[in-house]
């Protein structure tokens, strides 16, 4: 059998990280049947690293970090790289360089998802990085993909960010902080989102598309999974 090793960049959570591997191997499974599970190998780092990275600014950090990390993937067996964080790929540029295998970049299936469902304005929820103007998601979403992103306002970017880190980061749902998330994202479809990427990979295990069956929303994290086994199991 010809299945690529995935090589995961995780930690970022680690609630993301086991939903991802949870998500990978469900998916190879729907594919091959039977006992067929996955091939990846992860560098699962300390999230309090992410978190000060983010928080403080350490663009210089994170990225010489990641690409050590992602090297070391690559000597480990790893056939193509994810990173399964979406805010961690504002320095994707730095961890890919020098690799001698791909990666696959968390907006690319996300943004063929939107455009298949013939969407051109979505909403965007994420950190605060993720959401800020211009962000790196942003640029690629418009420059690469042609579509056109609509963030929260600052009030509500600052509490969307800190649900992140303090609850869900932490393996905490709660369901007033599901309530203020659905709020937020009717406050996106009253200006003029067509739908809504979760765009932060912890979201998903919060808010979910039955919370809003008449808006699509993206699962950035289940496409990404999705896609990375399509590119495992081709060829």
């Amino acid at each position: 059998m010809g299945m690529k090793v995935i090589g995961i960049l995780g930690g970022s959570s680690d609630q993301a990280t086991a939903e991802y591997y949870r998500l990978l191997n469900q998916a190879v499974r729907a594919r091959l049947g039977g006992w067929n599970t996955a091939e990846v190998v992860i560098n699962s780092l300390n999230f309090a690293l992410a978190e000060s990275w983010v928080r403080k600014g350490r663009r210089e950090d994170a990225g010489d970090s990641l690409a050590a990390r992602a090297a070391a993937l690559e000597r480990a067996g790893a056939d193509l790289l994810i990173c399964v964080s979406n805010t961690l790929h504002k320095v994707a540029d730095v961890f890919t360089a020098g690799l001698g295998i791909p990666f696959l970049h968390i907006v690319d299936p996300t943004a063929e998802s939107i455009r298949a469902a013939g969407l051109r304005r979505v909403g965007l929820l994420g950190t605060r990085t993720a959401m800020a103007a211009d962000s790196h998601l942003s640029r690629r979403y418009a420059e690469r993909h042609g579509i056109e992103i609509v963030v929260p306002d600052a009030a509500a970017q600052e509490t969307v960010d800190r649900i992140i880190f303090d609850e869900l980061c932490n393996g905490a749902f709660l369901p007033a902080s599901k309530a203020v998330y659905l709020e937020i994202i009717e406050r996106l479809r009253a200006r003029g989102a067509e739908g809504v990427i979760l765009g932060c990979t912890e979201i998903p295990l919060l808010v979910t598309q039955e919370d809003r069956p008449d808006l699509p929303m993206f699962d950035t994290a289940a496409l990404h999974a999705e896609a990375a086994v399509a590119l495992a199991l081709a060829g």
